[in-house]
């Protein structure tokens, strides 16, 4: 199970990626997109071009992961907006096959 902090940094990927791509070149994606950003314990989002696969790669402190899932039916709801930055509960809603139509938010720091 994919455990994700409250304070975890996630970015999304806005071009579609051939999931074919595994640690290397998911992580040169990753430097070209987000220099610097690669070892920072960040969560990366990649989409394919249909939006039914979904990689996810991280830095754990010992190694990079990857998470993987394949939708047997469906796709993913891929925000439209431009921002890469994505929020903890929008990336839940993303694997769990919610589209959020506006998220308010109840307070800030």
């Amino acid at each position: 199970m994919l455990t994700i902090s409250a304070n975890a940094r996630l970015f999304l990927c806005q071009v579609p990626v051939r999931m074919h791509k595994s640690f290397e070149g998911l992580s040169s994606l990753v430097e070209q997109m987000f220099p610097g950003e690669l070892f920072s314990g960040a969560f990366f989002i990649f989409l394919s071009r249909r939006k039914d696969h979904m990689k996810v790669l991280y830095w754990d402190g010992d190694g990079l992961v990857i998470f993987y899932k394949r939708l047997e039916k469906g796709s993913f709801a891929a925000r439209k907006d431009v921002s890469a930055s994505m929020l903890r509960r929008e990336f839940v809603m993303l694997l769990e096959g919610i589209t959020p139509k506006g998220l308010q938010t109840r307070f800030s720091l």
